[in-house]
């Protein structure tokens, strides 16, 4: 069945015609189908190993190490290797362990907002996930824009960069932002291809600078006396050095971003041959072990690069304006191993920092369309690539200008992102097992909920900002959310009506004797006197012709917040009449479905009645918007009119 007919747009083979046609193409009622790395694969899809896979999300969360070290120089100072061994211990027992579950709970690439979805029925938990929406927005958006300003960074201060490009870096993190959209405009497939490699190379690049910087304090020791005196001269003991650690780690919640879109990936991840839909248990244990390695891997280079640019990078330099801001490991690539060294580390983190902005826009494609238009909540042009692609790409601009392009000033924003997405993730997952009767775990999650709430409120009042720009985004949401949901309230909303055999009978039956008639009928009648009274009214008021059988309609509202849905008719003979029986999320665009469909099967247009609302429209409207019921016969006539533009063809609705 379809929705409201198509309206007349540009000529197909005319410029605007075919640049409608460029935008939109693919579009389609299948969500997450983008050709981004996080694209669900088809179905004769065989996936690619774990160890693959886990690139792909390595980089959204290696790629930190090309700015990591320097946020956490400049949020704790001399005390960033004991901030960063606090950040690891979260890394490992709060985060890791959460994610586990979560890639148990949602198998299909959901993602905690989906987990938390399903656990809030009706509108608080649509809205809950628009205001994680809103969230993940901050975080992915602020991915691809700081991860451009830093490739940006790593650009303007290589030695062999011309002289020109000097103060450019806003110019260049637009460029960035820029070619990242016309390459999704393009089409963006293969990404597990490119990934391996370019991970590769950079953990590699990596660990020979990390190896260099070790071989370098090995020989000169005093660095660790130095370092050590001046901590002990600045702290007045070990446990003031572990309290500070604590208050300032939540700074460093950069170094455990990638989680998320760990989870986003399982879809690529081929498990075993014994998977099925319902039980993709070996997808589940690779995703498993997917997230086990790259948290191992990621803590060991977080805390070495911390040990090394601290004892080895002069505090000033990590300022605004120094040669290790924003790029610390470049700096000692550079120091210690030669300009030519250094810059073959700066091209790999220049391209590994803009392969996870691609990371980023993709999880975007993969969350709103896999959202908003199921809740009615968007245009149909959103389940289109291109359209969202310009969209985000400009508010990336947007927001690259308005911070000028800082790595620093966009840290904030980027770490309130990744934490609520977190705890949103620490909390579904303590519900979830809380409900499987776990209390140990449920404890143990609970405890991790609180550490990451605090976390959160504490990167929040230290950096405000962040919270600022999710809280523009949940608004932008929110406002055109329902804003669409009202525009597209008078749809048929059935992707598919079928009747059970009962039901298809009386209507076979109702159609060989005449015309079919249709008693709109609140489903609250238990008596056989009721249904009796409620058919005479409707004969006397509506003159519905002597002699011809009715059949009753009753439609259930099971969730309102619901906007499309598979609806199955029930048909029963009780207290003396027939009954037509369905559930929708709401009553008249069900009914105005079923009535088409009727008329489909038969051939014949058939015949609706219905008893007038008593009590203000405006009410009934809201009361539709809201509850799925309201006054059901204008809109149902609404409904049929935007459905079937051919009034001859269109079932016929009487109000009594």
């Amino acid at each position: 069945m379809t929705g409201t007919p198509a309206t007349p747009g540009p000529r197909p083979g005319g410029p605007d015609g075919r640049c409608r046609a460029w935008l939109l193409q693919g579009l389609s009622e299948q969500t997450a189908r983008h050709p981004g790395p996080h694209a669900h694969p088809p179905a004769d899809h065989r996936g690619h190993r774990w160890w693959r896979v886990m690139c792909l999300t390595g980089v959204d969360y290696f790629s930190t190490l090309g700015y990591q070290p320097g946020i956490a120089a400049l949020a704790a100072g001399l005390l960033s290797p004991l901030a960063t061994l606090v950040l690891l211990a979260l890394t490992l027992l709060g985060a890791l362990p959460v994610y586990r579950r979560v890639a148990r709970e949602s198998p299909h690439g959901e993602g905690s907002i989906a987990m938390l979805e399903r656990l809030l029925p009706w509108w608080p938990g649509k809205i809950l996930v628009l205001v994680l929406l809103g969230f993940a927005a901050t975080d992915f958006i602020i991915t691809i824009t700081l991860s451009a300003a830093d490739a940006a960074a790593h650009v303007v201060q290589n030695p062999y960069a011309p002289h020109w490009l000097h103060g450019t870096n806003l110019w260049i993190t637009l460029a960035l932002v820029g070619l990242l959209g016309a390459v999704f405009l393009k089409g963006f497939r293969e990404a597990i291809g490119v990934a391996v490699p370019l991970v590769a190379v950079y953990l590699a690049l990596n660990l020979v600078v990390l190896a260099t910087a070790a071989v370098q304090v090995a020989g000169e020791p005093v660095v660790i006396d130095d370092w050590w005196g001046a901590m002990t001269a600045e702290h007045s003991s070990p446990w003031v050095m572990v309290g500070i650690a604590l208050l300032v780690f939540p700074k460093l919640a950069l170094g455990m971003s990638g989680f998320e879109t760990g989870v986003a990936v399982m879809p690529q991840i081929k498990g075993d041959t014994s998977d099925t839909y319902e039980r993709p248990a070996g997808r589940i244990r690779d995703t498993r072990r997917l997230l086990t390695t790259a948290a191992l891997i990621m803590s060991g280079f977080l805390l070495l690069s911390s040990l090394a640019t601290t004892l080895l990078i002069p505090q000033e330099e990590f300022k605004a304006g120094g040669a290790a801001n924003g790029r610390a490991l470049a700096y000692l690539a550079h120091e210690y191993l030669g300009e030519v060294f250094g810059t073959c580390y700066d091209v790999s983190t220049i391209c590994i920092l803009w392969f996870a902005g691609a990371s980023a826009l993709a999880g975007l494609l993969n969350l709103v369309p896999r959202f908003l238009p199921r809740y009615g909540m968007a245009p149909e042009w959103t389940r289109a690539v291109r359209p969202l692609v310009l969209v985000f790409v400009a508010i990336a601009a947007g927001i690259t200008w308005y911070f000028d392009a800082s790595v620093d000033k966009q840290s904030g924003a980027y770490a309130t992102g990744v934490l609520v997405l977190m705890l949103s993730a620490a909390f579904a997952s303590t519900v979830a097992v809380r409900r499987r009767g776990h209390r140990r775990a449920a404890t143990g999650f609970g405890v991790i909920t609180a550490v990451f709430c605090y976390t959160l409120v504490a990167n929040v009042i230290e950096r405000p900002d962040g919270l600022k720009i999710a809280l523009l985004f949940i608004f932008a949401i929110l406002v055109t959310s329902f804003a669409s949901r009202v525009h597209r309230a008078f749809e048929l909303r059935a992707a598919e009506v079928s009747f059970d055999a009962t039901a298809a009978r009386f209507i076979d039956e109702a159609a060989a004797a005449g015309t079919v008639r249709i008693v709109a009928n609140e489903p609250s009648e238990h008596s056989t006197a009721e249904y009796r009274m409620k058919e005479y009214s409707q004969r006397q008021e509506a003159h519905i012709p002597r002699g011809g059988r009715v059949l009753f309609m009753e439609v259930f509202v099971k969730d309102s917040s619901d906007f499309t849905a598979d609806l199955v008719v029930h048909g029963d003979e009780k207290y003396g009449v027939r009954r037509l029986r369905v559930e929708g999320a709401t009553v008249p665009n069900a009914i105005a479905a079923v009535l088409l469909e009727i008329r489909d099967r038969t051939g014949e247009i058939p015949h609706a009645y219905f008893t007038w609302t008593e009590g203000p429209p405006v009410g009934h409207l809201i009361r539709f918007l809201i509850f799925g019921d309201g006054e059901v016969a204008p809109v149902t006539r609404e409904v049929l009119r935007r459905a079937e533009p051919d009034p001859e063809r269109r079932p016929r609705v009487h109000v009594g």
